[in-house]
């Protein structure tokens, strides 16, 4: 694999795509960037003697706020919060993907770096029946309905951010049904795929 690989994961909340970047990363030897990329933005921007950064992560999907016209119309210290932390995000992706390897998980890494050369992004997903099941074990037991409130969260958080349609097939190299197979054979398959296209 290239020394350059960015493999961006995208995941419908209880399809056990968290666990899947786990498996991917693990496999190939590379660091995973999800929460750390949330506690590295916060860092920036001095929110850890304010805000407990558990609460920041927990927030940090919550709908931005629409009053802005446009985020490059302001000033930064004008910027709502969770444009801030946007930004802040962005540019911590982006810093790391210019050193190497890595995967990324969730905070719109597919759309921020969508103009490297070997990105390869994976939407994860699966059937109802499979993430009321996961979320009885991995989500505090969760119902359908608080599990489909956080999807609905992170579709407005990436349509807002990319213009695009989170989840839209369009916007990923393959979909992945992780009801269907394995999240191991999920690893897999994402491994076998980019693989198969460095090979061109």
């Amino acid at each position: 694999m290239k020394d350059n690989t960015l493999i961006t994961i995208t995941r419908q909340y209880g399809s056990g795509g968290r666990e899947v970047s786990s498996i991917v990363a693990k496999k190939l030897g590379l660091r995973r960037y999800d929460r750390k990329i949330v506690e590295m933005a916060a860092e920036k921007l001095h929110d850890y003697s304010d805000t407990p950064i558990d609460e920041i992560i927990k927030n940090s999907y919550n709908n931005p706020d629409d009053s802005t016209s446009g985020i490059g119309d302001y000033a930064f210290e004008r910027i709502p919060y969770f444009n801030r932390m946007y930004i802040e995000q962005a540019k911590i992706i982006l810093e790391v993907a210019k050193k190497g390897s890595a995967v990324f998980l969730g905070r719109c890494a597919d759309y921020i770096l969508k103009d490297f050369p070997n990105r390869y992004s994976f939407f994860i997903y699966a059937d109802d029946e499979f993430r009321l099941n996961r979320a009885k074990d991995h989500y505090g037991n969760h119902t359908l309905k608080e599990l489909d409130e956080e999807d609905k969260n992170r579709q407005s958080y990436y349509a807002y951010y990319t213009g695009q349609t989170w989840g839209d097939p369009k916007n990923y190299d393959l979909m992945i049904n992780t009801g269907k197979i394995s999240l191991e054979e999920a690893a897999d398959l994402i491994i076998n795929y980019i693989e198969l296209k460095q090979k061109d």
